[in-house]
């Protein structure tokens, strides 16, 4: 079972500089996917009193438990991260593989795969690395588009969030200041110029609440009040889709999307909050946070549980939980439902098929954070959410809008409707006909109306979207059941379709391209025989492409997302070169094949078909052992200068397999983790 491993500070600022350097990436997005700059169009957001770039982020998922993964979402646009949820069990052994991205989107991993202090450095770490991007001047972001909001999540009942580690978490990440000294002294001496950087110290003073399905709603309350009271945090309940109901959801699910295959369970809608019930708490808890001078929303929503029906998941696995387009409708009527009952009263997240065609709409109705995760495990990865502003940004051109709120009410062409419902004064009603006519300033025509014409924008739009969606043929079951196309061929070691699919939908950014020289070498085989050394050849070894993947299994948790858009069988993760951070886990990890690169003393462990071996090469000397045999010999002529023991024949293409991928991982052209550890 491969485990995640933190990533030494000095080594990802070392990793992350010298590859935009060099290579005009970080950490393998390439900066012509960086998003930076919506031009002209303030997309920033309010929320909890914070302002944001946009309300855009990455989902509590698997694009945001690392540090690498906070830096990529940033420079791809995003600026609110909902956090992985941590929890007091961080010692969970999840199934693997854990994400099926083939068709709409399911998932069986659900909580942090690190340490609860692990995880709180990791988002230090995060956060330091994009505010050192942003003093190096090698990143240029707009004024306006820099701000970034780290929103907590944690699960998942009241006595888990109450215990010691998971305070000390919470406590941590409202002051964070040990943990930035402690990183401040790391940084390497090449980099000093940012050791006097003003590191923000209070990393977080919002939370958002991920309760198991199923989590009573009297415990969702009181750990809701023990947030807004004694923690004094900003706090947003998860509410899931089975608020609709049975029928409702059903309906939808089935019948309006043709989703016949996916079953909900009795069982979540039992389980789960119920409507009334959520009526009830949201309104004590609103009454409660306006009492704490705390602001108090909900979210709609993660994901829904269903029944395990396909064979992709552990057969031990009943349940799993939907993302994607279906879950895109759910989520927009429960919005739609919500706002009939409280209209614009508390803020909604929102989480659910967000994409690049439906951002602008979810943007429209007036959702704050607008966060994805399914989307952005598909081809092209974090680099997909730069479209997402730039649809933004040609919809607001359209409509003359030049800020959100100013969009959200030209979005539909509804202002004039909204304006209706509200009572105001004849001569503002008519100076705000004419601003959406001429293009005109909206504030400065509305007045003190502005927010209460925002907010009727908004519930009219809500029902205008929802609407179109629900009947939207591409969130259906037609639209959705092509899974992405196989070729028919096994992967190998080396040498594969080179689409590089399998880099950018990896959320961790575990795998990576290395260049060898083309060519081939006989395969080699030797013995020792009455103390002379024989040999034989069976075959050529061949390498006839250039580009070369690999892993770095510290940064890998086997989810499977690679295995699924490769066109070849086998999983890249699992047949491609892995290569561990610390020969320990190459020792403790005999399961996995995969090499262990010590970069001072040139010495290489391999593990190649389950069989282990060490090679130490110093100038044209080798020292070659394994299973039953300890040789050494020249580089340049094996066989003739062999020497040493072996109990049987020595299989000498696992040394040239070894020598081939240190010289290219370790080149200096290569970005990768490797070269910056030690």
């Amino acid at each position: 079972m491969a485990e995640l491993r933190p990533y030494p500070f000095a080594a990802l600022i070392r990793r992350m500089m010298s590859e935009l350097r060099v290579g005009d990436s970080v950490f393998d997005l390439p900066k012509r996917r960086f998003y930076t700059d919506p031009g002209a169009m303030d997309v920033s957001v309010n929320m909890h009193g914070t302002r944001a770039g946009s309300a855009l982020g990455p989902a509590a998922g698997p694009q945001t438990q690392m540090a690498q993964n906070l830096v990529i979402s940033y420079l791809a646009g995003c600026r609110i991260m909902e956090l992985k949820t941590v929890q007091i069990n961080d010692t969970l052994e999840l199934p693997r593989p854990c994400i099926d991205m083939q068709t709409i989107g399911y998932n069986v991993e659900w909580s942090q795969e690190l340490r609860l202090q692990e995880s709180l450095e990791e988002y230090v770490k995060g956060s330091m690395l994009v505010e050192i991007l942003l003093a190096s001047g090698l990143v240029d972001v707009a004024e306006g588009f820099r701000d970034v909001i780290y929103d907590m999540s944690v699960g998942y009942d009241l006595e888990g969030i109450k215990s010691e580690p998971v305070q000390a978490f919470i406590n941590g990440m409202m002051d964070c200041s040990t943990i930035v000294e402690r990183f401040r002294a790391e940084i390497p001496e090449e980099f000093s110029e940012f050791r006097d950087l003003s590191f923000r110290t209070q990393l977080s003073d919002t939370l958002t609440l991920s309760t198991f399905h199923g989590c009573p709603p009297d415990e969702i309350e009181k750990i809701m009040a023990f947030l807004l009271t004694e923690k004094k945090l900003h706090a947003i309940a998860k509410l899931n889709p089975t608020l609709l109901g049975p029928e409702r959801a059903r309906e939808l699910m089935s019948q309006t999307l043709g989703y016949e295959d996916v079953n909900i369970p009795d069982a979540a809608f039992e389980n789960d909050t119920k409507w009334d019930q959520a009526i009830g708490f949201v309104e004590r808890l609103g009454a409660l946070a306006e009492r704490e001078g705390r602001s108090f929303g909900v979210k709609f929503s993660n994901t829904l549980l269903v029944d395990n029906h396909k064979d992709f998941f552990p057969e031990a696995e009943k349940s799993m939980y939907l993302s994607g387009p279906p879950l895109h409708v759910l989520a927009m009527n429960l919005v739609r439902e919500f706002r009939k009952h409280f209209g614009d009263a508390y803020p909604i997240s929102f989480s659910a098929g967000i994409d690049r065609n439906n951002f602008a709409d979810a943007t429209a109705i007036g959702l704050t954070p607008i966060t994805v995760c399914s989307d952005l495990l598909k081809p092209g990865g974090y680099s997909r959410a730069g479209g997402y502003h730039e649809v933004l940004v040609g919809r607001m051109q359209e409509v003359g809008a030049a800020d959100l709120e100013s969009y959200v009410i030209r979005a539909y062409g509804l202002g004039e409707d909204a304006l209706a419902t509200l009572s105001v004064e004849d001569d503002v009603r008519g100076a705000c006909i004419e601003a959406l006519a001429s293009g005109g300033d909206l504030r400065a025509a509305a007045c003190e109306n502005f927010i209460a014409w925002l907010s009727a924008a908004k519930l009219l739009n809500t029902e205008h979207y929802v609407a179109i969606c629900t009947r939207d043929e591409r969130y259906t079951f037609a639209k959705n059941s092509k899974a992405p196309r196989k070729v028919g061929n096994e992967l190998e070691l080396f040498d594969c379709v080179s689409c590089n699919k399998c880099i950018p939908v990896c959320p961790n950014d575990a795998n990576f391209a290395f260049s060898v020289p083309l060519g081939e070498q006989a395969i080699v085989k030797v013995q020792l025989e009455g103390g002379v050394w024989t040999s034989r050849e069976c075959g050529p070894l061949v390498v006839s492409k250039k580009v070369q993947y690999g892993n770095f299994a510290d940064f890998c948790n086997e989810c499977g997302n690679c295995d699924i858009f490769c066109p070849e069988d086998g999983g890249p993760y699992v047949v491609k070169p892995r290569f561990f951070g610390s020969q320990a886990d190459w020792q403790e990890m005999k399961n996995l094949d995969g090499f262990f690169l010590e970069v001072e003393t040139g010495r290489t462990h391999a593990r190649i078909s389950g069989k282990d071996f060490v090679i130490e090469e110093k100038d044209a000397a080798v020292k070659y052992s394994g299973d039953g045999f300890a040789v050494s010999f020249d580089a340049a002529t094996p066989v003739d200068s062999m020497a040493g023991e072996a109990s049987g024949e020595v299989d000498l293409s696992f040394y040239y397999i070894a020598k081939w991928i240190r010289a290219a991982v370790l080149d200096s052209k290569s970005p990768n983790y490797l070269r910056h550890l030690g």
